[in-house]
């Protein structure tokens, strides 16, 4: 779909991807309301954006709550109008332990935020969407939805929640007005794990190949303009994606193994 002169909500836009998918559109020419648990974030995401301030709102948002995202759908539509696609961002990951060593009150907060903060929006948005004459639907999933991590077993297992939520809503909406596509990041550099409450894990000192969230939100943009079914983002992302292909478990043990060292 055509991006420059169209309306945008960005859920998790205050910083890493979210906020780089804020910029992107900007410069592209879009209308951009970004929405972030942070007010600090959002502060940070439009000073970023000085140049384009008149075309972006900030939005205080959880996403957890749907009288709150139902506010929100108000709240653009009289700063904007219109809503033309919704990109959905934010997320957070668990504590890297194993599932044992993880409570339900952290399980619920990682669906909660990832699996139904994902619902929630589509559900509100659709609506709106469908009156459109091209719309889209963004959904970030993650490369633990298409293999796990040991230490990150729920966290997989919520954004394989939304895999299938949003390539179902690709079945159902295909053919309309409404584009869905969902996203499958690799190791991205961000600050996910200090904004989810968590610390983060370097086994051994060893670095992983990572993708900038610059380069993570261009091609999210990219997968968005030409409505792509899949977006796989990093070298990361399309290797493991091919091997689990070709052989699931010994790629299931590959990485358990290599994980060994973060539990």
């Amino acid at each position: 779909m055509q991006i420059q002169g169209r309306t945008f909500v960005v859920t998790g836009g205050g910083n890493g991807i979210g906020r780089q998918v804020v910029l992107g559109l900007l410069r592209r020419g879009a209308t951009v309301a970004a929405a972030d648990l942070s007010a600090d974030a959002l502060n940070g995401t439009a000073t970023a954006a000085s140049g384009d301030s008149t075309a972006l709102t900030t939005h205080v948002l959880d996403v957890t709550d749907r009288q709150a995202v139902l506010a929100l759908l108000e709240d653009v539509t009289t700063h904007h109008g219109v809503v033309d696609g919704i990109v959905n961002v934010a997320g957070i990951i668990q504590r890297f332990v194993r599932m044992a060593d993880v409570s339900f009150e952290e399980l619920e907060r990682v669906m909660n935020v990832n699996f139904w903060g994902t619902v929630n929006m589509c559900q509100t948005f659709l609506p709106a969407l469908s009156t459109r004459p091209a719309a889209a639907i963004v959904n970030i999933s993650s490369l633990s939805a298409l293999l796990p991590f040991a230490g990150q077993t729920f966290y997989g297992a919520s954004k394989a929640a939304v895999k299938q939520f949003s390539e179902g809503l690709y079945q159902e909406l295909n053919g309309t007005n409404v584009a869905v596509t969902t996203v499958f990041p690799g190791n991205i550099s961000t600050d996910i794990s200090g904004n989810s409450g968590v610390k983060a894990i370097d086994p051994k000192g060893r670095k992983a190949p990572s993708t900038t969230p610059e380069a993570t939100a261009a091609k999210i943009i990219q997968g968005l303009e030409k409505g792509s079914f899949r977006v796989l983002v990093g070298a990361d992302a399309k290797i493991l994606d091919a091997a689990t292909r070709m052989s699931p478990r010994t790629t299931t043990e590959f990485i358990g193994r290599q994980m060994k060292s973060v539990l």
